[in-house]
């Protein structure tokens, strides 16, 4: 419903304009050239917490003793620098976003993008003057909730606006990774800070960023301030912050393994105490079988094994990773091609939670002999800080509109460490029976009561489902199924 402060009749302006603002989900505010606020439609009365025309002010001076207006930086707007009083004196803002609260109250209310029309019937002085508002307090609540969400998250990060290539985002991981403040590198164009100069497969990198695509982990040099460089690996997804299209980069820093590895090149000998006390896990193990030769002091301490209890053993022994036929394909690997890098793997500690880690190894010649150097980096911590990272831009876009759903599926990767998950269909029928079972909530126990089953089958099952899709815990895997489709009322059992 419109307002109208005006007793006499309407001209046949001022009624088609109240008509026109009656419907309009943007808010409208009618000003006389002499300062008078002569109407408003509900839309405007709602976005300033009233419900009559009065409670506006009878004039631009009335409402600017009501109404406290800040800019987005919190800088308190003086009297001149109120939208109205700025379209009473000629002065034209075709996009300008203010908070607004009452006078009197600390926290804004509202956000308000705002700008002016100016209405005249015969080209010479404006009859009537608008100020148009839309409420955008809730994209820029969500966009407050995401910043801080960002900054506060420990892993590295930063994200890249792709149309102008310059950094928006830097937040403390990242500032702490490369030494030196966020305001250093917020704002400057990726040419001065090339984070890309020495990654692998640079001209393929390029490409898919110059594509907007997904980056997968690629090691590289990241540059610093010192003119430096560190040992890192970095992913890419493709997100839209403030409905721009931008990158968010992640990275995990390698620099301890790549001093680990330049310690034991320089030394022919492979000094017994640099390896004992580097701070990579590390092995050695002699093909063909691959039993323990050495570890170090860091491997013991990561997987609760002493070197007495690993040496003349075989992972199988004592079932150090989580996924046996991952472990035997990888010494495949190694014996065709003479080393693997930054595999994904998870590992199984004598006491305590499973380990995820990056996996490295080399084949190598101690005493003459034919070994596999193997250096684990343990990268549990940032794996979660990522799954959250996701997870609370997922919270954000319950209530958002701006922030696109479909950032789940492109940050994707940052759940399964870049790896190719198969599609739904793909899944075997009993798969598929699990994964519903699991999305419904229910434990091994009441999974092989349902399927009739044993216990152990169960969990053999489960385990396998969690390696084939790419997840390791169940709350991942309900968020894969439900992302497919699977789980919900669609596939639900009769």
């Amino acid at each position: 419903m419109e307002h109208d402060r005006s007793n006499r009749p309407p001209s046949p302006t001022l009624r088609h304009l109240q008509q026109l603002m009656a419907d309009l989900t943007a808010g409208v505010v009618l000003v006389d050239p002499s300062g008078t606020i002569i109407g408003a439609n509900a839309a405007a009365l709602r976005m300033h917490g009233i419900r009559k025309l009065e409670e506006l002010g009878a004039t631009a001076d009335d409402y600017c003793q009501r109404f406290c207006l800040r800019y987005r930086n919190h800088h308190r707007l003086t009297k001149r620098e109120y939208p109205i009083m700025r379209m009473l004196a000629g002065e034209s803002f075709p996009d300008l976003v203010v908070e607004v609260a009452p006078m009197g109250t600390n926290e804004p209310r509202w956000t308000h993008g705002v700008h002016d029309v100016v209405m005249d019937e015969d080209g010479g002085d404006p009859d009537c003057l608008a100020l148009v508002i839309q409420d955008v307090s809730e994209r820029y609540d969500a966009e407050a909730r995401f910043e801080a969400m960002f900054q506060a998250n420990p892993a590295p990060a930063l994200i890249l606006r792709l149309h102008d290539q310059r950094f928006i985002r830097v937040n403390a991981g990242f500032a702490e990774l490369c030494g030196c403040p966020r305001d250093a590198v917020e704002s400057r164009h990726l040419r001065d800070m090339d984070i890309l100069a020495k990654a692998e497969r640079r001209p393929h990198v390029a490409e898919r960023l110059a594509a907007g695509q997904t980056i997968p982990q690629v090691e590289a040099e990241l540059p610093l301030p010192d003119g430096s460089t560190r040992f890192v690996i970095l992913a890419g997804q493709p997100i839209e912050v403030a409905e721009q299209p931008c990158m968010l980069f992640t990275f995990a820093d390698l620099d301890p393994r790549r001093k680990a590895e330049q310690a034991l090149r320089s030394s022919e000998h492979r000094s017994s105490a640099m390896f004992r006390l580097a701070p990579v896990a590390m092995a050695v193990t002699s093909t063909p079988e691959n039993r323990f030769v050495e570890v170090n002091e860091a491997f013991s301490r990561m997987t609760g094994r002493a070197a007495h209890d690993l040496v003349g053993r075989v992972a199988d022994d004592i079932r150090l990773w989580h996924d046996a036929a991952l472990r035997r394909s990888t010494e495949e690997k190694i014996e065709r091609r003479g080393g693997v890098r930054t595999c994904d793997v998870r590992l199984l500690p004598k006491d305590g939670a499973p380990i995820d880690c990056l996996v490295s190894a080399e084949a190598v010649d101690v005493r003459g002999e034919r070994c596999v150097l193997w250096l684990y980096q343990d990268v549990t911590a940032r794996r979660h800080s990522e799954i959250e990272l996701v997870e609370a831009i997922e919270a954000v876009m319950k209530d958002a509109s701006w922030f696109s759903r479909s950032i789940m599926d492109k940050l994707a990767t940052l759940r399964g460490g870049g790896g190719s998950a198969p599609a739904a269909a793909e899944l075997s029928g009993r798969e598929r029976e699990v994964l519903e079972l699991l999305c419904e909530g229910l434990d091994d126990k009441a999974i092989a009561g349902r399927l009739g089953l044993s216990g152990n089958t169960v969990r053999n099952h489960v385990s396998r489902l969690y390696t084939r899709i790419g997840v390791n815990r169940r709350s991942a895997a309900v968020i894969w199924a439900r992302e497919r489709g699977i789980g919900g009322r669609a596939s639900e059992r009769p």
